[in-house]
């Protein structure tokens, strides 16, 4: 590969796959509420919410960690301002302390907390505003889920940047922020140098065979990690509806059935509480458990070599990376669907799969599955994932029998670059109304 290529995809890859504890929604507003009371220092009597639908969508239904079992907005903002530690960023709520659970509750139940729809044309963008005896701090996030761009106390802007794109998810690189540097107005904003539209199938293919390892260890190393231990307290526990639980019992152990239960699992018990955290994809916990669980079930069951399993997580984590880029990083579109068809190319990677079985079984896989909308983050989120993966998995054994979906069947065209393009135009504009209406449905039963 080209130098600025390889550097390019290299720091992508470090970029998105972070450690986060809890559904990314909840914990962004856990994360805005923190920094604001941290630049307010002190507990307010009034919290002020201004959400997008969808990050009101996907922190409707879950579970808030170290809420003892709350749900919603409400809980998020109140863990962030009673325990929540912002310069942990998406960890945030990684170590709050049991008795801080009942101030948590409390706070959550009786607080002045107003809650509104935001405006914007942006899918996703939440302000805070915390005021106590006249006193007040201010803050937005904007386009992804850390990207701080306005800080405010008391009228003065401590920090300010231009907003992302509406189409584009995380389209700037991020910049270290904490309160100490926001209160001086010392932080300068960084140019983005990673373009995610630099990302082709076949050059992800080319740098997963060319990266060196220990530039990738740490990264992928956490993933597998974070992970499977997940996975493994999702089929150990009651979480949720136990989807990856069932599986087992009903369809058996199989490594087929094994790598759709265990991303299942995981899911189960991230979206119902679990005190575990995951490495995430594309902003979402649930994207990372698809890409990556799956893929390590097989290498393991399989006795696959570190070196091998490793670069097929390049190709699964940069392959849904790269087609999440075009739909953004919240959406009618479920998540699970390009994350399942990247886990579907990791595993033909990790068989021995060339470009071309990559490329048809992501192929194959987005025919069976682009239907799958995003109602939110909840229980059923790893029912979903058990489908997803199930359409990568089907997808790859596809096509070594030589069997695929062709151009004009649907919406696949010819190439796989071309059918990324028509999946992603369906996500982030076809289905803008069927947001909508799920988000109407959802607040109004």
């Amino acid at each position: 590969m080209e130098k600025h290529l390889y550097d390019t995809y290299l720091a992508i890859l470090k970029e998105e796959l972070l450690p986060a504890f809890g559904c990314t929604e909840p914990i962004s507003i856990a994360y805005a509420a923190a920094m604001a009371r941290e630049i307010l220092n002190e507990i307010p009597d009034q919290v002020e919410i201004i959400a997008s639908g969808n990050i009101i969508k996907n922190v409707k239904s879950v579970i808030v960690p170290g809420t003892g079992g709350k749900r919603g907005i409400r809980a998020a903002a109140a863990a962030g301002i009673i325990a929540g530690d912002s310069s942990k960023k998406l960890e945030v709520l990684s170590q709050i302390p049991e008795e801080k659970y009942a101030q948590i509750q409390d706070f959550a139940e009786h607080a002045n907390i107003t809650i509104n729809f935001s405006d914007s044309d942006l899918v996703f963008d939440l302000i805070i505003r915390l005021s106590r005896n006249g006193s007040f701090s201010k803050i937005r996030l904007a386009g992804f889920h850390t990207n701080i761009v306005l800080l405010e106390k008391d009228g003065k802007i401590l920090y300010e940047k231009p907003l992302p794109s509406p189409i584009t998810s995380k389209d700037s690189s991020e910049e270290e922020i904490s309160v100490q540097a926001c209160s001086e107005n010392e932080v300068a904003f960084q140019e983005d140098t990673h373009n995610k539209e630099l990302l082709t199938v076949e050059q992800i293919f080319h740098f997963a065979n060319e990266v060196s390892l220990e530039e990738i260890r740490e990264t992928i190393s956490r993933q597998i990690s974070y992970n499977m231990e997940i996975a493994e307290e999702g089929l150990r526990h009651n979480y949720g509806a136990n989807v990856g639980q069932t599986l087992l019992k009903v369809y058996g152990d199989s490594l087929y059935i094994r790598a759709r239960a265990k991303a299942a699992a995981a899911s189960d018990a991230r979206m119902n509480g679990c005190a575990l955290p995951v490495v995430i994809n594309s902003g979402s916990g649930n994207q990372g458990i698809t890409v990556s669980v799956p893929v390590i079930e097989y290498a393991r069951s399989l006795h696959i070599d570190e070196e091998r399993l490793f670069r097929a997580l390049v190709i699964s984590n940069l392959t849904a990376i790269h087609q999440k880029a075009g739909i953004g990083s919240l959406s009618a579109y479920c998540g699970a669907v390009s994350a399942g068809s990247a886990c579907g190319a990791g595993i033909a990677y990790l068989l021995g799969g060339n470009l071309h079985e990559i490329e048809h079984t992501i192929v194959n896989a987005l025919a069976i599955t682009s239907g799958i909308i995003c109602d939110g983050a909840k229980a059923s989120c790893a029912a979903k994932i058990s489908s997803a993966v199930d359409a990568g998995l089907l997808g790859y054994y596809m096509i070594l029998e030589n069997q695929q979906f062709r151009a004009g069947d649907g919406i696949v065209k010819k190439g796989v670059e071309r059918t990324i393009s028509c999946v992603s135009r369906l996500g982030r504009d076809g289905m803008k109304e069927t947001d909508k209406e799920i988000l109407d449905i959802m607040l109004h039963e």
